[in-house]
C-alpha cells in the first residue's frame, strides 16, 4: 500500500504501535491472571521499548525477507488480497517469535530457562498476533491508511463522479 519511503514509515509506525500495545496487554493480561483496565495503561511502560524495536526490526529486517518469503507462495499477478494476507503471514512468523524472545529476555525474568519460557511466550502469542494481524489490526490500519494517502485513481475516480 505505501507508495514511498514516507508512506511506509508511517504505514510501518501505525501497523506496529497497534501490534505491539495489543500483544503487550494481552501478555500484561495473562501475567497477572486477567484483563483489567489498569493492563490499558501499564502496557505503556513496556511500550517505550517494545514499539520502537518492532518498527526497526520491521522496517529494516522483517518487510523485505517476508516480501521475499511470500512471493516464493504468490506470484504479483494473484490478487492484491492474496499478496496482502501472504505478506502479512510471512512478516508474523517472523515477528512473533522475534518479539517474544526480546520480552522473555527483558521482562519474564526467565534466568536458567530462557529457551523454554521463550518457546512458551510465543507459542501463547503466535494465535493471537496472527488473527488479531489478519482480522483486525491489519484491515484497520490499511482503511486508515487508505483515509491518509489516498491514491491518485481512486480521487480521480471520486472527482469525476462528483462533478
Amino acid at each position: 500500500m505505501p507508495k514511498n519511503l514516507f508512506q511506509n514509515v508511517i504505514f510501518t509506525l501505525m501497523m506496529s504501535f497497534l501490534m505491539v500495545y495489543v500483544m503487550i496487554c494481552y501478555n500484561i493480561s495473562l501475567n497477572i491472571g486477567g484483563m483489567s483496565n489498569e493492563v490499558f495503561l501499564m502496557a505503556f511502560g513496556e511500550m517505550k521499548i517494545m514499539w520502537p524495536v518492532a518498527f526497526l526490526l520491521e522496517f529494516f529486517i522483517v518487510d523485505k525477507l517476508a516480501h521475499a518469503l511470500a512471493f516464493r507462495i504468490v506470484t504479483p499477478n494473484d490478487r492484491p488480497i492474496v499478496i496482502t494476507l501472504a505478506i502479512s503471514a510471512m512478516i508474523i512468523c517472523i515477528m512473533c517469535p522475534v518479539m517474544s524472545l526480546i520480552a522473555t529476555v527483558l521482562f519474564k525474568n526467565a534466568g536458567s530457562n530462557i529457551i523454554f519460557t521463550w518457546f512458551e511466550t510465543t507459542f501463547f502469542n503466535f494465535p493471537v498476533a496472527f488473527f488479531w494481524q489478519m482480522f483486525y489490526c491489519g484491515p484497520c490500519i490499511r482503511f486508515i491508511f487508505g483515509k491518509m494517502f489516498p491514491e491518485k485513481e481512486n480521487a480521480v475516480e471520486k472527482n469525476t463522479v462528483t462533478e
